[in-house]
């Protein structure tokens, strides 16, 4: 089943997206990501993209969805069960939103969050997390303006060197 927002599309991804949606992490990773994951880091990730979606993005795939503009894929998220343990049932996680940087501020990534929204009340999920780098002040307006706060969870991730995330939760 499609999800039509005006002016975007967002449906499920299958086999024949996994090279559109690689594309889309690529880019986004190199505008979203720079001077905050070193670029030889993020060069070796983007080198590993399209085997990776290749891999995982099967006929079986009831989570990770492709955003189209005019039949165009232009983002990509995956909305799925926490990988946290000390979430209670009622959680759902955005597990990643990228955009391709053409399409940056337009809008879509709202949209988007919109359908993420609507995805985990259709199972009866009533609050919603995402990770975010602390370093990514641009996804944490975004994520802020969505309605998720910080909830004082904190790790640390190696991308390269060592960075900083913290968890943003809202109710639904």
């Amino acid at each position: 089943m499609d999800f039509v927002y005006n002016p975007i599309t967002i449906r499920l991804a299958v086999p024949a997206d996994a090279p559109d949606m690689a594309e889309v992490h690529m880019r986004s990773w190199e505008v979203a990501y720079k001077n905050i994951i070193p670029d030889e880091y993020i060069s070796q990730k983007n080198a590993t993209r399209h085997a990776l979606y290749a891999r995982v993005i099967t006929d079986d795939n009831t989570n990770s969805y492709v955003i189209q503009y005019t039949g165009k894929t232009i983002g990509i998220m995956k909305i799925a069960p926490p990988q946290d343990d000390d979430v209670g049932d009622d959680f759902y996680e955005l597990h990643y939103i990228y955009l391709h940087p053409d399409y940056f501020r337009m809008g879509i990534g709202t949209q988007a969050m919109e359908f993420a929204f609507e995805k985990a009340r259709s199972i009866e999920k009533t609050r919603m997390i995402v990770w975010v780098l602390d370093e990514n002040v641009n996804s944490i307006k975004f994520y802020e303006k969505c309605g998720f706060h910080t909830d004082g969870r904190i790790m640390n991730s190696e991308y390269g060197k060592v960075n900083g995330r913290i968890r943003m939760r809202r109710d639904l």
